[in-house]
């Protein structure tokens, strides 16, 4: 028996997994003269020990401890069993290369099947456009059944195992993935398991009064318990459902609902929700999903007196799903979302968590150099927390399906000499046009007239500027943000870490201002940087004197350079400065090449010394890998407005 006042050692949970794996074996008898079982049992060998300390960290000691862990092993079993060859064969080979996200021949794109090819047989006819634009990893917006109207952009979730029907089928969903991996790209979907819509068949299991499920979820009588939590809790989304619980009359009772009061919040205290949940994890890792991106990690566990962010445990229960996928889906690597604050956000990066993680630092300092044209807090704050542990890497973007929201760290901005309060009144004046300076064209987005916080919606295009170049004529302004758009994207193609092309950037969509008409989406502004893809206009990319045509050639020609450079493999980045605020500058290095990358963030020339240049250990004759030129730099290196090099 084990000690229950300390935790598991290797040898007790060795012995555990001897006595529990008869009982396994008893289980699957047909299958285990197999050589998949003896895959299987090789692998449970290797990584239990780990899985087995995760789950009594969470969940032990208690009377049923092991009636859990055998069913977990159980949902693995079966899971790997009837799992495809072709991605058992794929599992063979990612463990041997396990590092693949890490290669300068990965880039991302992510995009909403509905409005960027229809359905899912649309998305295999467009391919043909991906593999043209360099792409191997592609993340596709949530896709499985969700309610009518109130569908949080489709992260309600109503199944996991059932596309929406007007995207398609889960034979059209293995069917694209499939296809996807023979052409060399990775699928990636949304692992949305901090709750699920109350339209869910557990929620409506829970709604007739079945007490197993109501225990998949937050429950509460009255208002007792959750008075006691929310003295501690911050509301997320303040405009639209302030508090954090909604009282459903139909049950007579307080449900958590973090979010929205159409979605509710799983109980993972309850060690079935965690089972029932790996299954609906292996289950997707089975249709031919590679990656996973975990949504909301911050929010898993609850505690009484904490904020319910953060807290240890959502860690230790990533990391059993990351060991559970070991044993059963090794092919399977997992993205974290977490949009908090920077130092919290590199908790969740390790090997044993999420292998990647979004880079929210990284984003919000792109957008406020551009807006401040100014590159002193991203140089001061960057090298402070870029690096990650081995193995693991950045996801680095511009725009995703959500708002910008300024999370910088606010003793950064205090060393470099700003006021955190009024700089980011300054960033939501600047990008909804609303200061003299302005080039920006988006929204306020849940502005909190409390605690005066507000985040900012807008495409790419249109923060950058060229929704209002193009309204105005102005053609000078145009090129400028075509400049700002192929500047920041240079930057996020050679910094440590993925690209990811939010599709739609790639020709230039501005904002959609026709969004209220349609009743589903009217009152969230998040849909005004969701537009359709406009494929008339990607056919201009054809045509080099057009905005598409510049922009789609000048991401063409970044993908090129990452793809042929192996200083951009793995994620090293050294931070350097150049001599003058204007410019970020960053070497990459590996296998001996070296690289520096520049990007001046002014509307105007920006110099760098030949003497800096010198210190840095650069020569006088040096091709800029962008422009595809020679240059010499004698006295000194001119930047022109908004221009990205790649020094070679």
């Amino acid at each position: 028996m084990l000690d229950t006042a300390l935790p598991p050692t290797i040898h007790e949970s060795r012995l555990s997994l001897q006595r529990l794996l008869p009982r396994l074996r008893k289980s699957f008898p047909t299958e285990i003269e197999g050589a998949d079982w003896a895959a299987f049992e090789d692998r449970l060998e290797r990584h239990f020990p780990v899985l087995f300390d995760l789950l009594w960290q969470v969940y032990g000691p208690s009377y049923d401890f092991f009636f859990h862990v055998e069913q977990i092993l159980r949902t693995c079993a079966e899971s790997w069993l009837e799992r495809d060859a072709d991605l058992k064969s794929l599992d063979a080979i990612r463990e041997g290369h396990a590092h693949w996200y890490q290669s300068n021949r990965v880039v991302g794109a992510m995009a909403y099947v509905d409005l960027f090819s229809g359905d899912l047989s649309g998305l295999r006819e467009k391919i043909s456009y991906l593999n043209e634009l360099g792409v191997t990893y592609l993340h596709l917006m949530p896709l499985f059944k969700s309610p009518d109207g109130d569908d949080d952009g489709g992260y309600a979730i109503s199944s996991y195992r059932e596309v929406d029907p007007a995207l398609g089928t889960m034979d059209d969903l293995r069917e694209l993935a499939a296809e996807l991996r023979q052409q060399g790209m990775s699928l990636v979907l949304d692992f949305v398991f901090n709750h699920t819509s109350d339209e869910h068949e557990w929620a409506q299991q829970a709604r007739k009064g079945s007490e197993e499920f109501e225990k998949y979820y937050w429950m509460f009588p009255d208002r007792e318990e959750p008075d006691q939590y929310e003295q501690t809790l911050r509301p997320i989304f303040p405009d639209a459902h302030p508090g954090s619980f909604t009282y459903h009359t139909s049950i007579g009772k307080w449900v958590w609902t973090t979010f929205n009061n159409f979605q509710w919040d799983l109980n993972y205290k309850n060690p079935d929700v965690f089972n029932a949940m790996a299954g609906e994890m292996l289950y997707l890792a089975n249709a031919g999903v590679e990656m996973l991106r975990m949504d909301a990690v911050p929010f898993l566990w609850k505690e009484k007196g904490t904020n319910c962010e953060n807290l240890e445990q959502a860690h230790l229960l990533i990391q059993a799903f990351n060991a559970i996928a070991r044993i059963a889906a090794p092919a399977l690597i997992f993205k974290s979302e977490a949009i908090v604050a920077p130092d919290e956000i590199k908790k969740y990066v390790s090997e044993e968590e999420c292998h990647l993680s979004y880079n929210p630092p990284l984003m919000v300092q792109l957008w406020n150099s551009l807006a401040s044209r100014n590159a002193r807090l991203m140089l001061h704050s960057l090298p402070k927390r870029f690096e990650l542990p081995q193995g693991c890497s950045w996801v680095n973007y511009l725009r995703c399906h959500d708002d910008i929201g300024w999370g910088f760290e606010d003793r950064d901005m205090w060393e470099v000499g700003m006021n955190p309060h009024d700089h980011r009144w300054f960033l939501n004046h600047f990008f909804t046009g609303n200061h003299e300076s302005s080039f920006g064209r988006g929204r306020l987005f849940q502005h909190n007239p409390v605690t005066g916080d507000a985040r900012i919606c807008g495409t790419t295009a249109s923060l950058c500027g060229l929704e209002k170049a193009l309204y105005e004529g102005d053609e000078l302004q145009t090129e400028y943000a075509i400049r700002r758009i192929l500047m920041l994207y240079g930057i996020i193609f050679t910094m440590g870490g993925i690209p990811l092309i939010y599709l739609g950037d790639e020709i230039g969509l501005v904002n959609d201002y026709d969004y209220p008409e349609d009743p589903e989406k009217a009152g969230d502004d998040r849909w005004l940087h969701r537009p359709s893809f406009d494929w008339e206009k990607a056919e201009n990319r054809k045509n080099p004197d057009t905005v598409e045509g510049k922009l789609f050639s000048g991401m063409l020609k970044l993908s090129q350079i990452r793809k042929n450079n192996q200083a951009f493999h793995e994620t090293r980045t050294e931070f350097v400065d150049v001599g003058n605020h204007h410019v970020f500058g960053y070497f990459r290095v590996h296998e001996g090449q070296s690289i520096l990358c520049l990007a001046n963030f002014n509307d105007e020339p920006a110099i760098v010394s030949a003497t800096r240049l010198r210190q840095l250990g650069m020569r006088k004759t040096f091709t800029d890998l962008v422009a595809g030129q020679s240059i010499v730099a004698t006295e000194r290196l001119v930047l022109e407005p908004l221009q990205f090099m790649a020094i070679l």
